[in-house]
């Protein structure tokens, strides 16, 4: 695992911060934003611990018109007045990789950290969200960041006039489709199935886009090219018959993988590495809860991420009440 990574430390005051808080929330998009607005707001010492930078997948997102409030918001506009809201409460924020969390005998957790760098709370908020999962064909690895990519907002501009091609069928793959048709002059869309998996009004909008074609029962078998992506290599699913389609760029939205690797064997997962957790956002282990896209569930919105933590920050100040022995029941 690679370590070599800056640590920063902050706080909304600039000054300097201690390893013990009331709550560590892993993870820095609109769950763990949310969670932190509700618990810092409770007076509790929040310390949110990120990888990279805050913000999560939706900071990729170009546009978004379903976050009661706003008709139309882009990603990193959203998450940047949520930060600005959990600061305004206090928030403290660390940069660095978590790479174990350890229960003590008390009931307090350490989070063990890549900088060597011990963090202790009395509860943790798992937030860690999901990552784009890869097609796992000749090729992507090869041309990742000249010309495969998994982010239409910050690559789009980059192939103004010429076609790409969109791999996936859900909600994601067809809004960032839509969004590519502003640049690109040709969006193949190519899909598994003889139907699209995203919601009708996002289906309705493509369909009705000059710009769109469909290529369906089809996967990518492979991505080609010289210097950059010149095409992918296409397999017809029902008949086997493989084609080439010339694109200049490949967008793959099939799907997520959770941010859990850390966690595996502490918490109960499925199968698919989703913490499984209650309603009130608990996990197999006391004191620790999780929310946002890292749980088992059906909808994964940014929406559904807020309300997740909102719970969990409830469930999470109760807890740190029920250990000091001052919950109100």
């Amino acid at each position: 695992m690679d370590t070599g990574i800056s640590i920063n430390l902050s706080n909304s005051q600039g000054g300097s911060v201690s390893n013990k808080a009331d709550v560590i929330i892993i993870g820095g998009g609109p769950a763990g934003l949310t969670a932190a607005i509700y618990n810092a707001r409770a007076g509790l010492k929040v310390m949110m611990i990120e990888k990279l930078a805050v913000g999560g997948q939706i900071f990729l997102t170009a546009e978004i018109e379903n976050y009661p409030g706003y008709e139309n918001i882009s990603g990193p506009e959203l998450i940047q007045k949520m930060e600005k809201q959990a600061d305004n409460f206090g928030l403290v924020k660390v940069f660095d990789e978590v790479l174990k969390i350890e229960s003590e005998s008390s009931g307090f957790k350490k989070v063990h950290c890549a900088s060597g760098t011990v963090y202790e709370a009395k509860a943790i908020i798992v937030a860690t969200g999901a990552r784009y999962r890869d097609i796992g064909v000749p090729g992507e690895a090869e041309f990742r960041g000249r010309g495969v990519s998994n982010c239409a907002t910050c690559d789009g501009a980059f192939y103004r006039n010429l076609e790409v091609a969109v791999i996936g069928g859900g909600d994601t793959a067809v809004e960032e489709g839509i969004y590519l048709t502003k640049f690109a002059s040709k969006v193949h869309i190519i899909h598994r199935r003889d139907r699209l998996r995203a919601a009708k009004i996002i289906q309705d909008r493509a369909f009705a886009n000059p710009k769109i074609s469909f290529i369906f029962d089809s996967a990518v078998t492979g991505i080609f090219g010289a210097k950059g992506v010149d095409g992918v290599k296409i397999k017809n699913l029902k008949t086997g018959t493989e084609t080439d389609l010339k694109v200049s760029g490949v967008f793959v939205f099939i799907g997520l993988i959770p941010g859990t690797e850390f966690m595996k064997g502490t918490l109960e997962m499925d199968s698919q590495g989703y913490i499984k957790t209650d309603a009130d956002m608990k996990t197999s282990v006391d004191g620790i809860f999780a929310c946002g896209d890292c749980i088992e569930k059906k909808l994964r919105q940014a929406i559904t991420a807020a309300g997740d933590g909102a719970t969990a920050a409830y469930s999470a100040e109760h807890y740190i009440e029920r250990l000091e022995g001052t919950e109100y029941v």
